[in-house]
């Protein structure tokens, strides 16, 4: 049976199962939502089993548990290693969803509901291509499965998992569907993802809230601190200005930059569709310059003072902010926390006391255009799309990845089939049926031509 046939027959079936992993609330960063990680884990045990791997575990960490699973046809055959993660983000402002976030709903063609993309209707699309490829006798490798409940907070368990691991977990490369394409009919392939660092930033004033008409002008004010501080981590040019931040990026070739500037692009359709109206960024590169090959640095939240209705009058005691750095190769993440914390600090006037938590980071990554996994992947995009994927480099982080390959010594292909308007980590999360069923449809190809190449 070919695997559009099968989709067809089973595409009820196949949106059905799936709802019942987005309807489970799994949220890592909000400790309230610890049995719905193992609810998760426990239903996503259930579906890979159906699917028809010999064996799957619900593993523990020292945070969420890993659901691990494996199929092995012929032990010289290769073996395909799949990874993804069935935390998600938190839903917040949930008064923004247009639909229950938890409730998946179908209409106009997309799944609305948070985890529609990411990652677990990208995750599952692997689920269903498995299961097409065991129930019709076409598995060409070994496959396992690794997905983590953590990616969302840094995979901060997964790093000793691997470690602890490492023979289990042996393959010849690692598959992920967590990333994006740059048009429904413009393929492509993710070959670099951002590193990133993350932290928490507090500044303090007074020991308590101050009256701000008995003490106004006379005391700190510590968010007035604080966005004067962050106001300065960027200059004139939007070059960060931590010293040392640029010390160890990798400068892209002019040859590379011709290559990424022939990505299809329309700056006037990507502000229409995040309504802005001009772009903004580092001075002499282009918009997919400074998301690919560029580190950046935002200020994620900030929080002080009474945010309630109506007024009141206060000097906050203390000022609150999260602050993220994309990083590039070969920039290492815990030198940059380090050097964005000395410089912070500095920043501050002798009137106030400022603390920097980091939360978490990981490397960036690149993928060579030339393995074996890059060009099955190419060809199975061909064989769906009719198109050639077109490389790009993603703004994007996934840690864990760059951390594979220095654990377990294994490179990962992205093959990613989300888009940009897909709004994940925001509300109104969603995922488009077409793309959904074509990720389905491509990965048994990935599986064809990977095991050719590696004969």
């Amino acid at each position: 049976m070919e695997i559009k046939q099968y989709i067809e027959q089973n595409k009820e079936r196949f949106l059905e199962e799936l709802f019942s992993l987005i309807r489970i609330p799994s949220i890592s960063s909000i400790e309230a939502h610890k049995p719905d990680m193992i609810r998760c884990a426990q239903r996503w045990k259930e579906l890979i089993m159906e699917a028809g791997a010999d064996k799957c575990e619900i593993m523990p960490t020292k945070g969420n548990p890993v659901v691990y699973a494996e199929k092995t046809i012929d032990k010289n055959k290769p073996t395909v290693l799949i990874y993804g993660h069935y935390d998600v983000m938190p839903v917040d402002p949930v008064e923004l969803w247009n639909t229950k976030p938890f409730e998946p709903v179908v209409k106009d063609g997309f799944i609305w509901a948070r985890g529609a993309d990411d990652d677990k209707g990208q995750s599952f699309m692997h689920a269903k291509a498995f299961e097409y490829l065991v129930k019709t006798g076409q598995l060409p490798c070994n496959v396992k499965f690794m997905l983590e409940g953590e990616e969302e907070i840094g995979s901060v368990s997964l790093y000793d998992f691997c470690r602890e691991n490492k023979e289990m977990l042996k393959a010849d490369i690692i598959l992920v569907s967590d990333t994006s394409m740059i048009a429904s009919d413009t393929p492509s392939i993710t070959t670099g993802l951002r590193g990133l660092g993350y932290v928490e930033v507090k500044v303090t004033g007074p020991n308590r809230d101050l009256h701000s008409g008995l003490y106004g002008g006379a005391v700190a004010n510590p968010i007035n601190i604080l966005c004067q501080m962050i106001s300065k981590l960027t200059d004139e040019n939007n070059h960060i200005t931590v010293p040392g931040f640029y010390d160890k990026v990798l400068t892209a070739s002019q040859e590379e930059r011709e290559l990424m500037a022939q990505a299809p692009f329309d700056v006037e359709e990507y502000k229409k569709a995040i309504d802005i109206n001009d772009i903004h960024g580092e001075k002499g590169y282009s918009t997919i310059e400074r998301v690919g090959i560029r580190p950046s640095l935002d200020c994620c939240g900030i929080w002080g003072g009474y945010t309630g209705e109506g007024a009141k009058t206060v000097i906050p005691s203390t000022a609150h902010a999260k602050i993220s750095f994309r990083l590039v190769p070969d920039q290492d993440f815990e030198v940059v926390t380090e050097q964005f914390a000395e410089y912070f600090k500095s920043l501050a006037p002798a009137s106030v006391k400022v603390e920097v938590t980091p939360l978490h980071g990981g490397y960036a990554y690149v993928s060579p255009i030339d393995m074996p996994a890059y060009k099955a992947a190419e060809k199975a995009y061909i064989t769906t799309y009719g198109k050639r994927p077109i490389p790009t480099r993603s703004g994007g982080s996934i840690p864990i990845i760059a951390g594979f390959e220095k654990i377990l010594g294994i490179k990962s292909i992205l093959m990613g089939f989300g888009l940009g308007s897909d709004a994940i980590h925001s509300p109104n999360e969603n995922y488009p049926l077409e793309q959904f069923f074509k990720g389905i449809e491509t990965i048994p190809y990935f599986y064809k031509e990977f095991a050719e190449l590696m004969k």
